[in-house]
């Protein structure tokens, strides 16, 4: 059974950075493509960012600029570099692996910007 943990989440302030990382209890090379989704209250949940075993990124309008994805495969962990945070990119922040047969959905961790 494969496992993603989430962690990094907590409150910052906006203009304020934080790095999620999602880590995965196989080789990460078997899930492709990875992504980073966020659900906000109220809201659908949304993907943020993807990344695929040849690097390839995808971002949303909304954090272009402002977020990067990337991978450590040693280390078999996927990270999401949030900078300039806003008060609208508060929400619950999830990874999404892709497996052969399925996908594979982290806990979460919650993402809070405010002054």
């Amino acid at each position: 059974q494969v496992q993603l943990v989430e962690s990094g989440g907590g409150l910052v302030q906006p203009g304020g950075s934080l790095r999620l990382s999602c880590a995965a209890s196989t080789s990460i090379f078997s899930l492709n493509p990875m992504l980073w989704y966020r659900q906000a209250p109220g809201k659908q949940r949304e993907a943020v960012a993807s990344i695929t075993s040849g690097d390839r990124t995808n971002y949303a309008d909304s954090v272009k600029g402002r977020f990067t994805i990337s991978i450590d495969n040693a280390k078999n962990t996927m990270y999401l570099q949030m900078n300039t945070l806003k008060p609208e990119d508060t929400a619950v922040y999830y990874c999404k692996g892709s497996g052969w047969t399925r996908d594979y959905w982290g806990q979460g961790t919650q993402v809070t910007v405010s002054s």
